[in-house]
């Protein structure tokens, strides 16, 4: 059966992209996603006009993306122009003439505070819970928008793009700083977000989040939840905006399109560091177009939690038996004494995550289940639950402890976190032992704690024994538990149907 498809063509200051979407998911799926780098917006400062030849090529590129939506089937289709279209005095004739070129296609003209809202709502739909000051750059302004327990509460738009801020600058660094910090003081809730996040949507913020990944040889080349200290950030900015353009050239990781971009953006993020006063950066793939997507997603979908969501899509493609899931997160639940929400909902994504590599060789299984949750699309999921679910899942198809390929979580995770996996893990071989992965066997069995010792009760003539196999890992799991387990035929429990 295919699913839905969506598109959305992001026409921007510096670049037009189109993002095609698959299914309705809580955790967007995109299945095709191309940019060109036109810089409509270079000159408008001066101008007053979209620069005439990212007109003629725009007019071109966008002739391509309504015919690769076509051909792809997404319904809706919708073009999102922002600050560039909306300032330019030729912005309405640039619109008609692209809607001679795609009839019947929604073409909209966002206002700064539409695309402050569409931003905010790409990034809940990622960090649910964000708290802290959301910033969103591009060519021609820079959205910020104050968020409270999940909710965006108050937006301003500045004309701190990167491309209009060089141009109001003509160039010069130090008149970029001046512009800034007048600009933003303007906004006197900026420094509310005192001691909590600033996330940094745009592609000249992750252009910065790319270098400092590759000076730190970070382990997981993804840049959405990438986090750093507020120091960290600071003096990364300093070292990008104080560069030679030769320096620039030299720094890796850094992509060269962005030369002349970024130490604009980086002027613009050292401001904004000390105006907000924020402990940390979180970067975030997420922005307008994801904002988008949610708001043409169903009521319920857009509510559902996004982890767990995650987690049971996946289950959907691979799992044997989409039964098992919720049992296994009932089985596990008198292991987690003094369990938090937050480790609770990751114990029941890794219970939906438990059969991922189920139609993998079997010599390649506790790799590939591990590869695949660390690096499935989920959005909500930060770096260190992908660590701590993927240990999981490894250590649930018996992974050797010390194996090449754990490396990444290990680096990713404390000690604490890492020791929770693997009782997870063994929890879970355990569990599928027993039960060969259905969830009527698993119901003859139940794991309990007493005295110090791990129980393991079995129902007679249900098919389930404690052979070797079910000893050892029983054993396994008390050992990672710090208990003695209840194991021999003397010692195993064994209760009437």
């Amino acid at each position: 059966m295919s699913l839905p498809r969506s598109a959305v063509v992001d026409l921007g200051s510096n670049s037009v992209r189109l993002v095609v979407f698959e299914g309705l998911s809580r955790n967007p799926v995109t299945i095709f996603n191309e940019k060109a780098v036109l810089r409509l917006g270079r000159g408008l400062q001066q101008t007053g006009r979209l620069n005439e030849e990212g007109v003629q090529q725009a007019l071109m590129v966008m002739n391509r993306y309504h015919a690769v939506a076509r051909a792809m089937g997404a319904n809706p289709f919708e073009v999102l122009a922002t600050a560039a279209v909306r300032d330019a005095s030729n912005g309405p004739e640039f619109v008609a003439g692209l809607q001679s070129l795609m009839p019947g296609v929604p073409i909209r003209i966002l206002s700064g505070k539409e695309e402050a809202a569409y931003s905010a709502a790409g990034v809940l739909c990622g960090i649910p819970t964000a708290e802290g000051i959301l910033l969103d750059i591009g060519g021609g302004s820079l959205e910020a928008v104050r968020l409270i327990g999940g909710r965006a509460i108050e937006s301003e738009t500045m004309r701190l793009g990167v491309i209009r801020l060089a141009d109001r600058a003509a160039g010069d660094l130090t008149r970029a700083r001046i512009i800034v910090e007048e600009d933003t003081a303007r906004v006197p809730w900026l420094g509310e977000g005192a001691g909590q996040d600033l996330y940094l949507v745009g592609g000249a913020f992750r252009a910065l989040a790319r270098i400092h990944m590759t000076q730190t040889s970070y382990p997981l080349n993804m840049l959405h939840h990438y986090t750093i200290a507020r120091d960290e950030a600071r003096d990364l900015a300093g070292v990008v905006a104080g560069a030679s353009r030769r320096a620039l050239e030299r720094l890796p990781g850094l992509p060269r399109r962005r030369i002349d971009d970024l130490p604009f953006a980086a002027v613009v993020l050292r401001r904004l560091l000390r105006v907000t006063g924020a402990s940390r950066v979180v970067f975030s793939a997420n922005g307008l177009r994801e904002g988008w997507l949610m708001h043409i997603l169903p009521p319920d979908v857009r509510a559902a939690e996004p982890i767990t969501a995650a987690a049971r899509d996946m289950a959907l493609l691979f799992s044997r038996d989409q039964r098992l899931a919720p049992a296994l997160i009932a089985w596990t639940a008198p292991l987690m004494v003094g369990e938090t929400a937050e480790q609770r909902l990751l114990r029941e994504a890794a219970c939906w995550f438990s059969d991922v590599a189920s139609h993998d060789h079997p010599e390649y299984r506790a790799e590939q289940g591990f590869l695949r949750v660390l690096r499935q699309p989920g959005i909500a999921i930060d770096h260190h639950a992908r660590a701590y679910l993927a240990l999981a899942i490894a250590m649930r198809y018996e992974a050797e402890p010390d194996a090449p390929f754990l490396a990444p979580a290990r680096m990713l995770l404390d000690m604490t976190s890492v020791q929770q996996a693997e009782v997870l893990g063994a929890a879970l071989q355990l569990a599928y032992t027993l039960s060969g992965g259905t969830p009527d066997l698993l119901a003859s069995t139940e794991l309990a704690i007493d005295n110090g010792k791990l129980i393991l009760n079995l129902k007679e003539d249900a098919g389930v024994f404690a052979g070797e196999s079910i000893i050892r890992k029983l054993g396994r799991l008390a050992a990672v538990l710090g208990l003695d387990p209840y194991t021999g035929a003397d010692r195993v429990h064994s209760d009437a149907a």
